[in-house]
């Protein structure tokens, strides 16, 4: 792969994202505002199978206290249950309350009127050309994640081989 596609790839990429990705998830029937933090974590958590804080933090990449912190907010605003595990008391399950799966199935990374208004900028021609170049990233990104076991993905390169200095 030459470099300088990675390179512009890693150049373009983020000003796509930033031009349309949305600050803030608003929950418009509870009338409150979640960071998008917030929002991802709800995003890791499911309404029916539990997982645990500690495992959560891991995979987020910060703390169990900080995650703490943040599940906090998200239980006392009615988002997210927390559960001591019956089979073992010092772990605390996490599952999504009927108010966090509704934000959950609502909420979207990338603005859509931000997207459209991107998407208009661009002549049919153009617009189609972008469309298709995102689709094939996307089909080759759904390859490369089926390709990954899935507890190992931040232990392993793309091409399946283990990342020096991973814990």
């Amino acid at each position: 792969m030459p470099r300088n596609e990675v390179t512009a790839f890693l150049r373009l990429y983020p000003q796509i994202y930033f031009a349309c990705h949305r600050r803030h998830v608003r929950d418009q029937k509870a009338r409150k505002t979640l960071s998008l933090n917030q929002a991802s974590i709800l995003d890791h958590l499911d309404s029916v199978e539990p997982t645990t804080l500690r495992s959560l933090a891991r995979h987020m990449g910060v703390t169990a206290s900080t995650m703490s912190l943040n599940v906090d907010r998200l239980e006392r605003d009615g988002y997210v249950r927390r559960e001591r595990d019956r089979r073992d008391a010092r772990q605390i399950e996490l599952r999504l309350t009927d108010a966090g799966n509704r934000l959950k199935q609502q909420q979207k990374l990338l603005d859509p009127e931000l997207v459209g208004s991107l998407l208009k900028r661009l002549k049919g021609p153009d617009r189609a050309k972008a469309l298709d170049g995102l689709e094939l990233l996307a089909e080759a990104a759904t390859e490369m994640m089926a390709a990954w076991p899935m507890n190992n993905r931040r232990k392993l390169s793309p091409s399946g081989k283990p990342r020096k200095n991973t814990p």
